[in-house]
């Protein structure tokens, strides 16, 4: 029930504000009643103080507003400093224009932090309220990446491990077995394995770094290779900064499969894949290119063809576990082929201990 409440986050906080600030009216006028004061004519007052403070917090929120995203020494140090110049303010609101009454010294204090801790107590269920809804948020978007992790998995296990890569190497295998050529049939089985091992193991929730990634990647372009031979050309230029970075296990697989069924294949004369990766400040940037013919609308590939499923599945799990701190386009280049660009936040194993 609390989460359907908190999914209105406006709602929510004027349903807060209204409760909170009659508690504070009823505050003030048993206070009244305590000390003996005329109730009619203090009640009255008392309403004017409680739209005093319903309009300073209204003010406060503002300010909060701001600063919500920040470190928590900050927020706490502009939660103190806000509700005691809010509270100062109200208070001298109040004894100015509103109770009106002759005080001074450490009764004007006492008043002024009476106010301070009023509002402070107001900062706090509002920091509180919006750091438990982050934390539902976060736990319902965890939830939802592992739900999505499990249909990525099996929609790449589907693209990946498609039959016609599977007889192309095996069929090539028992090529290399009858002309008695057991070195290279076992060397291409122990890739295969390796290959298929790392394909079966790894959690699309997992990352790895681009160096593990780019080996795997190896693996299956040596085993391509063997089809292909002359007609297969890799170019690997990644610089050596950008290898400890961590990526989502398997994204860049789908594409390099893609280039060798729809640029590589269909050529006579084959052609070239280059796989660039590089940092660029807090991001890293990989891309993809062939020179094959590319595709007729990269904006909008079909989502039920083999390359459409690795495009959108890519673009899916990206979303999921970046948010907005990613790019990701396909595009065609001049004079023929095809790019796939992404840049992602850099992070290293070092940088998830440190969050953790």
């Amino acid at each position: 029930m609390l989460d359907r409440l908190f999914k209105d986050k406006n709602s929510v906080f004027w349903i807060l504000q209204l409760f909170g600030w009659t508690g504070y009216f009823i505050l003030r006028v048993f206070t009244a009643l305590t000390y003996g004061l005329e109730l009619m004519e203090y009640a009255s007052r008392a309403f004017l103080l409680m739209l005093v403070g319903l309009c300073l917090s209204l003010m406060m929120r503002y300010i909060y507003r701001q600063c919500r995203a920040k470190s928590l020494p900050i927020v706490s140090l502009t939660a103190v400093i806000t509700s005691v110049f809010f509270g100062g303010l109200f208070s001298f609101i109040e004894v100015k224009y509103i109770i009106i009454e002759e005080s001074g010294g450490l009764a004007l204090l006492g008043n002024a932090m009476f106010e301070s801790t009023a509002l402070f107590a107001w900062s706090t269920l509002y920091f509180s309220f919006h750091y438990y809804n982050d934390l539902q948020e976060q736990r319902a978007k965890a939830l939802a990446a592992v739900a999505m992790a499990h249909q990525a998995q099996l929609k790449m296990l589907r693209y990946q491990l498609n039959p016609h890569f599977l007889f192309n190497t095996l069929n090539a295998i028992s090529t290399l077995v009858l002309e008695k050529d057991t070195s290279s049939a076992n060397k291409m089985l122990t890739k295969l394995s390796s290959f298929l091992r790392y394909t079966l193991v790894n959690q699309p929730t997992q990352k790895v770094s681009l160096e593990q990634e780019i080996y795997t990647l190896q693996l299956y372009l040596e085993i391509e290779r063997v089809r292909f031979e002359d007609r297969l050309s890799v170019v690997f230029d990644v610089q050596e900064e950008a290898k400890m970075a961590l990526i989502p296990s398997l994204i860049l697989q789908p594409h390099v499969e893609n280039a060798i069924k729809y640029a590589i294949a269909p050529s006579l004369d084959g052609g070239t894949l280059k796989i660039h990766a590089r940092r660029d400040g807090k991001n890293l940037v990989i891309s993809l290119e062939d020179d094959g013919p590319g595709m007729d609308d990269p904006d909008k590939p079909i989502s039920t063809s083999s390359s459409g499923v690795g495009i959108v599945n890519t673009r899916d799990r990206l979303n999921q576990i970046y948010g907005d701190s990613h790019t990701f386009f396909i595009q065609n280049i001049e004079p023929t082929g095809l790019r796939v660009w992404m840049k992602i936040p850099f992070e290293t194993e070092e940088d998830l201990q440190v969050k953790k």
